[in-house]
This record gives C-alpha cells, sequence and structure tokens, in this order.
C-alpha cells in the first residue's frame, strides 16, 4: 500500500471550492467483503464504522444526509446496492445504527452505485453532492470516469468526493478521476487518523449546516505566517510519455506533510495534479498527465501551499503500435498485442470503427505486459481494437478489425421425452464459454433453461423440459448472448406405469416399481393426497432401476405414491394408496378373522370366507417384520374355513396371513400381539 495523507485543511483553502448548504448530500459507503481486510490488527469496517461515528456526533441537525451502501447483502451480486436513508433531516442515531449494520460481503459497484445516489438527489433539477468512501476499485466491469463526467454534465451542479481508504497507487487513478470530472476532491486515507482527517476534510468542503442567519462575528487579524526558505534540490526527468509513471527526488525534507506535484508550466501557486507525500523519503513517483507539453514538477510546502522547488518536464506522446488479426468470428476469442505499457492500467478494447472516446466492451488491463486476449462482438461488423489511457480515457493507438459471421450448425433428436437426457453436437466451439441450451420455439434471444458450456467440444447432453410442445436446441454465444444455430424439437409427454399396493400400515416397507427410468434423477415419493407438484417426502432415485422400496408413512390416511421428473419436480404418474394403523387388518375380499391379542403358547382360532382361484392357498403365522413369503408355520388349505393356530412362547407381534401362493398374492393379513 502506498502511504498517502490527508490534505490538511489550510490546503484544502486554497483550491477546494465551496459548496452552497442549500444542497442534499448522500453518502454511499463501502460493503464490499474487501473490508474486512485488517491495518493494524483493525478492521477496516471497524476502522470506519468508529470514524463516521465520531464525525456524524459533529454534524448538525438539519442537515439533509441521505446513506447508500453496496455490497452488504449478497456474495457476488453486482446489483447490491441499497438505499438505506433517503436525504432527509439528519438523525444521528439512525445514521449511525444504519452504518454499523452494514456487514460487508459482496462486489463493489461503485459507479452504479454514484449514479443511484444521484437519482435519488435529482441532481439533474437541483445541487446534489455525493461523498463516496471505498477501499477498493469497481469490480463490476464498468468504468467510473466517463460515467462521473456525463453526471456532472447532465446535472444542474452535480459534485462526487471521494475518500479513497487503504489504497494502492495504482488504485488511486481509478478513484480521483470520480473527482476530478466533476470538481470535487479526491482524499486519499492510509490510516483510521487519516480516514478520520480524511472525512472532515470533506465535511468542511460540503457545508452541512442548515441555512440560518448567523450572528455576525468580528474576526482578529490573523498572524504573518512565518515564510520558510530552504534549499531544496529537485531532480525529475527532462522528458516522460504522457500517462506515464516516473521519478522524482528531492534533497531534504522540510515537513512530512509537504507533497511533490506535476503541473502546467507556470501554472498558478497551489495548483496541484497527482501528488504524492513527500513523508521522510527522498523520491517517490507520479504520472505525468495525458497531455503533452511543458511541466513543472514542483515541491510544495504543506504550511501556505507555497512552491519551494521545481524543475521542468517536457511530457511527449507517448509512441504506442497495437496488432490484431484483420479479421475474427463473431463472439471469438483472439490475440492483442502492443509495443509497450504506458501505465498498467490502461487497457485494451475493442469498440465499433469510429466510437467516441472512452467507449469500450470487454477490455483488458496492459499491466507490464505487452499481449493479452479480447472477444469479439457478437454482431458483425467493422471494429477497431484501441490502447486506451486510463489518464482520460483518450486512444493512443489503434488497429481494424472486422468481425465475421461465426458458421456453426447443431444437431439434437427430432423428438424427446418429457424430463430425459439427450445428445446434443455441434460442428466447432467459437469460444468456450458459448453454451448449448433447449428453450421454447420462439423465445427471445438470450432465454436459456438448462445448459452445457461447450467448451473446446463438439457434443454433450441436455434434459428435456418437464412440459411438452415444441421447442429448440440452440447454440448461444456468450458474448451478446446471441443464437449462431438452432434447431426444432418436440418435447412429448413421458409415460410411465406405476405398480405398488392400495393400502399399507403405517410405516412398512412397500415395494414399487416402475415401467420405465426417464432419467436418473427422478424420483419416487409418497405425500399426501392432492399434496402440491414439487411437495416430497421419503425418496428413492429412480437411476437405472424399475423398483425399489419405500417406507410407508407413520400417520394412517390417503396418499399418493408418485414418479417426479427431476427437471421440473412433475409428477407423471401416480397411484393411490391408503394407510392404514400399524395394527390394522388388512384384506383383499379374504374376510380374515384373528384375535387380536393372545398369550405365549395360547391355540387360537383363525376363520376366513374368501377364497381365490389358485389351487395352493395356505394360511401363515409369521413375525410382523418377515417378508411376505416368510413363515414360522403354514398351512394349506382347501374347502375348510377355520383352522386352529398355536402362537409362539416368545412375546411380540405376529401376523397370520391369507396366502395366494400361485399369485403371490396376500390376500388377508392381521397382526396378534403376544403378550
Amino acid at each position: 500500500m502506498g502511504r498517502f495523507g490527508v490534505l490538511s485543511l489550510a490546503l484544502a483553502a486554497a483550491f477546494m471550492p465551496s459548496i452552497s448548504a442549500a444542497e442534499d448530500v448522500v453518502v454511499v459507503y463501502d460493503g464490499s467483503g474487501s473490508m474486512w481486510g485488517q491495518i493494524g490488527g483493525v478492521s477496516k469496517v471497524g476502522i470506519a464504522r468508529q470514524v463516521m461515528g465520531d464525525l456524524i456526533a459533529t454534524w448538525p441537525e438539519g442537515a439533509n444526509v441521505g446513506l447508500i451502501a453496496y455490497g452488504r447483502r449478497r456474495g457476488s451480486d453486482c446489483s447490491d446496492i441499497e438505499t438505506l436513508i433517503a436525504p432527509s433531516p439528519l438523525d444521528r442515531p439512525a445514521f449511525i445504527s444504519a452504518v454499523n449494520e452494514v456487514t460487508p460481503r459482496g462486489r463493489t459497484p461503485l459507479t452504479e452505485a454514484v449514479r443511484q445516489a444521484a437519482e435519488l438527489l435529482s441532481y439533474r433539477d437541483t445541487q446534489a453532492t455525493v461523498i463516496l468512501i471505498s477501499d477498493g476499485l469497481e469490480t463490476c466491469q464498468a468504468d467510473p470516469c466517463a460515467p462521473s463526467a456525463e453526471l456532472a454534465q447532465q446535472g444542474v451542479n452535480f459534485t462526487a468526493h471521494v475518500v479513497g481508504f487503504d489504497l494502492t497507487e495504482e488504485e488511486h487513478a481509478g478513484l480521483a478521476c470520480i473527482a476530478e470530472s466533476t470538481g470535487g476532491v479526491f482524499v486519499p486515507a492510509q490510516y483510521a487518523d487519516e480516514l478520520r482527517d480524511a472525512l472532515a476534510h470533506v465535511q468542511t468542503v460540503v457545508d452541512l449546516q442548515p441555512l440560518s442567519s448567523p450572528e455576525p462575528v468580528t474576526e482578529a487579524e490573523p498572524e504573518p505566517e512565518p515564510q520558510i526558505d530552504a534549499d531544496i534540490d529537485l531532480e525529475a526527468p527532462a522528458t516522460v510519455l504522457t500517462r506515464s509513471s516516473f521519478t522524482v527526488s528531492w534533497s531534504s525534507t522540510i515537513d512530512g506533510q509537504d507533497y511533490v506535484t506535476i503541473v502546467p508550466d507556470g501554472a498558478d501557486e497551489g495548483t496541484y495534479t497527482n501528488y504524492r507525500r513527500v513523508r521522510q523519503d527522498t523520491d517517490n513517483s507520479l504520472i505525468a498527465p495525458a497531455e503533452s507539453g511543458l511541466y513543472e514538477v514542483r515541491y510544495v510546502l504543506n504550511e501556505g501551499s507555497r512552491t519551494l522547488a521545481s524543475a521542468p518536464v517536457e511530457v511527449v506522446e507517448a509512441e504506442i503500435a497495437i496488432s490484431a488479426p484483420e479479421a475474427v468470428t463473431t463472439g471469438a476469442s483472439f490475440s492483442v498485442s502492443w509495443s509497450a505499457s504506458v501505465h498498467p492500467q490502461d487497457y485494451v478494447t475493442i469498440v465499433p470503427v469510429g466510437a467516441d472516446e472512452g467507449t469500450y466492451t470487454n477490455y483488458r488491463r496492459v499491466r507490464d505486459d505487452t499481449e493479452n486476449s479480447l472477444v469479439a462482438p457478437a454482431e458483425p461488423g467493422l471494429y477497431e481494437v484501441r490502447y486506451v489511457l486510463n489518464e482520460g480515457s483518450r486512444t493512443l493507438a489503434s488497429t481494424p478489425v472486422e468481425v465475421v459471421e461465426a458458421e456453426t450448425s447443431i444437431s439434437a433428436p427430432e423428438t424427446v421425452i418429457t424430463g430425459a437426457s439427450f445428445s446434443v453436437s455441434w460442428s466447432a466451439s467459437v469460444h468456450p464459454q458459448d453454451y448449448v441450451t433447449i428453450v421454447p420455439a420462439g423465445a427471445d434471444d438470450g432465454t436459456y433453461t438448462g445448459y452445457r458450456r461447450v467448451r473446446d467440444d463438439t457434443e454433450s447432453s441436455l434434459v428435456a423440459p418437464a412440459d411438452p410442445g415444441l421447442y429448440e436446441v440452440r447454440y448461444v454465444l456468450n458474448e451478446g448472448s446471441r443464437t449462431l444455430a438452432s434447431t426444432s424439437i418436440e418435447v412429448l409427454e413421458a409415460e410411465v406405469i406405476l405398480n405398488g399396493p392400495d393400502f399399507a400400515r403405517a410405516q412398512t416397507p412397500l415395494r414399487i416399481s416402475w415401467s420405465v427410468a426417464i432419467h436418473p434423477q427422478d424420483y419416487i415419493t409418497i405425500v399426501p393426497a392432492g399434496a402440491d407438484e414439487g411437495n416430497y417426502q421419503d425418496y428413492i432415485r429412480v437411476r437405472d432401476n424399475l423398483e425399489g422400496d419405500l417406507n410407508a408413512p407413520a400417520e394412517p390416511g390417503l396418499y399418493e405414491i408418485r414418479y417426479v421428473l427431476q427437471e421440473g419436480a412433475r409428477t407423471v404418474a401416480s397411484l393411490m394408496l391408503e394407510v392404514v394403523g400399524a395394527d390394522a387388518p388388512l384384506d383383499d375380499g379374504a374376510g380374515l378373522v384373528v384375535p387380536s391379542q393372545a398369550s405365549p403358547g395360547e391355540t387360537i382360532n383363525v376363520s376366513w370366507s374368501g377364497s381365490a382361484d389358485s389351487a395352493d392357498q395356505r394360511i401363515s403365522l409369521a413375525r410382523a417384520d418377515q417378508a411376505d413369503f416368510s413363515w414360522i408355520e403354514a398351512h394349506r388349505i382347501g374347502e375348510q374355513t377355520t383352522l386352529e393356530l398355536t402362537m409362539p412362547d416368545e412375546p411380540g407381534p405376529y401376523e397370520v396371513r391369507y396366502l395366494d401362493i400361485g399369485g403371490q398374492t396376500v390376500l388377508g393379513r392381521a397382526i396378534v400381539e403376544v403378550e
């Protein structure tokens, strides 16, 4: 991290604008995950809460202040921007409470947050001021510089002041442009005390006092400040490239809060562009302006903003060559190279030929590299690849590129069953992040259901929707979500035959079978009769099986056994099931009569009234947990309708069963509790 202090209030008076007390103010507060970083063993969010609390305590009641926070609710959502307090007379406890409730967790959509703050302030109709407090750069693929300039241009008197907390040297320019383009101030802070001074500094610029008629005050004549004279030798290169970083050195330091800066040759005292506090160092780096010309590097006293030493510097136009293919296909990745990097935050981008300065689509920071890759736009046409200075968003070099229509074909079956997996193939992959998907016929571009990235493959699989109808399988460019190829497919209703018992005792095992497994992730479940689609209790995945076991529900009642598609959680087959009590007799026309209780070793009378067509019918005695066609003893029956059974000596639940052995059917069953 660079070590940068906060401009003193004396220095502020020399170059900061005065803002009327009549304007409303919105504080845009950083709730991104990086605020959990620590400085001196204390989290940045903890420091910010304390400092904001101390500062708000000094703000007067009646000042119209609002609060917006970003990144406080969701992890990776660039739309996570929330108005916590609309501009209104300051309620200190409520404001401090709102700040303290911001729990960092998300990204940094600061560009959109500033825009929403401006809209909240009706910036097109009234004076509006935004104070942005952030510990990092935009992370939602937006460049805050150009939008901030547009807000300033469109607004009556829109100003954004920026407090950059714990930033690197490279990150300063990315936030400073917000303030510079709106006439505001950019104040970097590295430590807790500096953050407190930075916010106090901004408060002096934004007059938060409510409108009133102040009592006249007679001010004493200020004591003349002693003039400091010292011999400082300041050295800088004779020439530097536009927007490049260069080294400045000085022979000695008067005060650590003095600073070095680069300004146009002959600029008024107190003028500055980017600057560095001298601290206890004797050298540091500055960023050259984006415009060529004659400049001077100055050593400026913090006290009085007086230049103590200067050195001339000529800023010359950087000469950069950039190259890219003459033609690329829509949505494809292609290589870009450049002869040299002026500044790491410069970037390369591809835009329509003749696009306005500052226009960009996808881009790559140049860093210290000389090559990278871009993705071609989704629409064919004439474009140019540009090397753009981060400072001022000025194009330094460009080369033409023709984007031609990519050619690919896609194939899939003519028909598929609802919820079934099916194969898709395509002739070539344009970009690994492109995808194939199935959507209703005629759906808008960008619509998708289940999808698969194409990677470097030429085939994959999709799952058919749960509802029958006409659909399209599409190859979609990731860039612009444009459909490149499609083929029609009809989704047919799945036909599944489900088999299982009509009656069951509570919590007893049930064997269930189905005629076909449509998709391995489909499932069988038992739910109350008439339950909403998607409801489930215990379930089994069908996998590649055609039967499986589930336990009956614990509560008696009417239920449904359902075959449910994983895709869309839609039921394609169901079977009614009546669940009775755990001890209730079950009878399928046998008319089985059995005592409900018996003593150990007691002989009981069993009778029945019905019979089956099978020649092999038996009355069996089994433990209640034995399989249906396992038993302790079994008796073949003929014309008789009664039988005596001797109960086991061991207490517990037993079951008397009327079995049709030929049909492998249980025609009746009844529990006998031996106790």
